[in-house]
Order: C-alpha cells, then sequence, then structure tokens
C-alpha cells in the first residue's frame, strides 16, 4: 500500500508539471500577443496613409474617425488627428438634425433624399461621385465610399446591397426627422 507522502509527492510533482506547461503556454502566448499588436499597429500607420492618399481634399483628413482604445492611452495624439468641428458622425436617432454632419456627409444625405424622393432606388459611390460633379476617379469614389460607410455605421443610411447606398428607415428630408 503506498504512503501518504508518496501518494501527495506524486500529486505535487503533477501539480509542478501541469503549472510549468501553463507558463509555457502562457509565455508563448504572451509572444504571440506581441506580434499581434505590432502588426495591429502596423495597420493603424497604413491606413493613416491611404486615409490620407485616398482624401478628396488633398490629404486634409478631418473626417477620420477617432475611435478611443485603451491601448493609445499612453501614446499623445499628433495634431493632424484633432478633431475638426463637425467631423466625427454622431449615431442617428429620431429627430436628430443633419446640421451636426459636416457638409460633405450632408451633401451625401441630400442625394440620397433627393433620389428617394424620386423613386430612384439605391445609388452607388460612382454615381455619387458624379452627381457632386467630381472626376469619377478611384480616390474619389473611396473617399465617398469611406464617409457612406461611416454613415452605416451611425444609422444614417443603409446598405442593402454591397456598394448601394440608401437613406435609413426614419431618416428623411434636409431636417433628418421622419
Amino acid at each position: 500500500m503506498p504512503s501518504v507522502v508518496g501518494m501527495l509527492e506524486q500529486r505535487e510533482l503533477g501539480a509542478r508539471r501541469r503549472m510549468d506547461e501553463l507558463r509555457e503556454e502562457a509565455d508563448r502566448i504572451q509572444a504571440e500577443l506581441a506580434v499581434a499588436e505590432l502588426e495591429w499597429q502596423e495597420w493603424v500607420i497604413a491606413r493613416r496613409r491611404v486615409d490620407t492618399v485616398l482624401a478628396p481634399d488633398g490629404g486634409d483628413i478631418a473626417d477620420t474617425e477617432i475611435t478611443p482604445d485603451v491601448r493609445d492611452a499612453d501614446t499623445p495624439s499628433a495634431p493632424r488627428d484633432a478633431v475638426k468641428p463637425k467631423s466625427q458622425v454622431p449615431v442617428w436617432r429620431e429627430g436628430l438634425s443633419w446640421s451636426v454632419l459636416s457638409l460633405d456627409y450632408q451633401r451625401i444625405l441630400q442625394v440620397l433624399a433627393d433620389r428617394a424622393r424620386l423613386g430612384q432606388g439605391l445609388l452607388t459611390c460612382q454615381e455619387m461621385a458624379a452627381a457632386f460633379g467630381m472626376d469619377v476617379v478611384p480616390a474619389r469614389v473611396e473617399a465617398l465610399r469611406s464617409k457612406a460607410k461611416r454613415l452605416v455605421a451611425r444609422g444614417w443610411l443603409a446598405e442593402p446591397a454591397p456598394g448601394r447606398f440608401t437613406l435609413a428607415a426614419g431618416v428623411s428630408g434636409p431636417g433628418g426627422a421622419s
């Protein structure tokens, strides 16, 4: 019959092995997390560069969304990331006026409201660029697509089909009230 002390030593040895395995796994996960953090930072930098290149006004990215992230808490924000008045898109709610949006966003809503009023249906970003009298070039179209997607995410627009936009249910008229 095994002794109690022998059984305790076996269990202690098993627990020690398990603890070592878990520490190794934690170290591996910590290393993967560090690599993922670096990749994420590279993507953030790449996104800012793409936004700057595709901005229709020659690099002024005032409409860039500022999303707080706990990982950015220690990092001071650069002056070019400063939020300009009306550059953020608030979440749409009943009775919210279009005047809370920048003129670019108001223009997008206006062309879609006119289209809905005339019963013309969905609008693509290429058609939007043409309606605004812009050159229908990838940089302009992608800038409009970025703004339209932001309006979709905030509830001002709907995207019933990929790349095709309309006013969201309840959003109508320049006042934004239904």
